[in-house]
Order: structure tokens, then sequence, then C-alpha cells
């Protein structure tokens, strides 16, 4: 039940809210922005919104201390439990995350062919996920054979793939390449505007350049409304 109050009161309500659902099982969705802005704040509040559904996670990161990975999930949980006032958090959290998996790959031979290989190993080894989050993708080194092989996989598995990249530009050709948009039922840009970054939706499924009011807080990185 505890579990159920942190989900309702997880940020990416606001993201649903915003875009009529938010990715849906299967959809591939990607994160961009300049480097520092807060990719992945948002993709660990997206892969926590799964852990918070009592579903199986994997995070999939190209840093080789994966403990950076694991203090972005201690602190957005802590959040988002702060703001539900929840008690023995602590336990909580380590029942939260006991189905969270990292792979952690070396950028000197990735290639998200490897990604989909090791996630259908996980799967005969009879670990059932139910969503993905992949960290720091450089499109000049992914094939288009590349992508269609996540987006197959996310489709046939029924699992939801968020993905994040660096992009200088605000438009949805800034962020991914033409060939490759079609791929992505869900693409959001963070930028920096004034005193806060605010979350854009370039792209969910078939509406563009949708307004949302999003940004994130300063001091917690959690999405929130203007």
């Amino acid at each position: 039940m505890v579990k159920q109050d942190l989900y309702e009161k997880s940020p990416v309500r606001l993201f649903d809210a915003a875009t009529d659902g938010g990715l849906k099982a299967g959809e591939l969705g990607l994160v961009t922005s300049k480097k520092g802005l807060g990719k992945t704040s948002v993709l660990v509040q997206f892969g926590m919104d799964t852990l918070l559904q009592d579903k199986q996670l994997i995070h999939v990161t190209f840093d080789i201390h994966s403990s950076n990975v694991i203090y972005w999930y201690d602190t957005i949980f802590t959040e988002i439990s702060k703001k539900k006032n929840v008690g023995n958090s602590e336990e909580l959290k380590s029942d939260v995350v006991s189905k969270r998996t990292i792979l952690n790959f070396s950028l000197d031979n990735f290639t998200l062919s490897k990604v989909v290989n090791t996630l259908n190993a996980l799967k005969a080894g009879g670990i059932a996920v139910s969503g993905v989050v992949m960290d720091g993708i450089d499109f000049t080194k992914v094939t288009e054979g590349d992508i269609n092989a996540v987006a197959q996989y996310a489709a046939a598995e029924k699992v939801t793939i968020w993905t994040a990249a660096t992009a200088d530009g605000d438009k949805l050709s800034d962020s991914v390449p033409a060939t490759f948009e079609k791929y992505f039922a869900a693409v959001v840009h963070l930028s920096q505007k004034n005193d806060s970054v605010a979350l854009d939706v370039l792209k969910i499924h078939d509406k563009k350049d949708i307004s949302t009011g999003l940004k994130l807080e300063t001091k917690t990185s959690l999405l929130t409304k203007n």
C-alpha cells in the first residue's frame, strides 16, 4: 500500500497528465539536453516509477562507478518519500530497489545490440523485465539497425524503455536523427530557461511540441509543475 501511495505521489504522474498517459508498455522514449542539466535525474524518476509498481527494472550505464547510479536512486527515493512522510523509509527503499539490476557497459565495445542480447539472456534466466533505462547514448556511434533492435525488443516484450542522449539544440531534429525518429514514441528535451530547467515534449505519439509547464525543482531535481 505504501508503494502505491508513493507511486501516486511520483513526479511522473505530472508527466503522464501532461502527455495523455505518457510512454506505454512496448514503447521507446528519449530524454535529451545539454550536458549537466538533469537527464540522469529524469531517467531515474522514470525508472523509480517502474520499481514503485513492484516491477523489475534494468538500468544500463556506461559509468564505471555504479555507485553514482545507486546515489541517484537513493536521492530520488528519499525526495519522493518526503512528500508522503514515509516511516522506516530505509527498509522500504531496500525493498523497492531490490528489483533493480544495474548493467555496466564499456563505451569502448558498446553496441545497443549487445544490450538487447543481455536483456534477452536475463529473460532466459527468469528475470521478467518491465522497464529499462539507458543513459548516455551517442547517436554518432549507433546505427538504425541498433535502434530498431531495441524498439523490436520493447514491442515484443512489452517493456517500457527510456533512453538519454546529449543534444545542444531545442528542436526535434537536434535531439534525434530524422531516420531514427520513427522508433521513438516520446522525445523530451531539457533546457535552461531563466533560473530553472524546463521539460519540453518535442514528440509524444502523433503530437509534437507540447507545452507541459513542467520543470525540474532546483533543490531536488524532481519534476514539478510551474
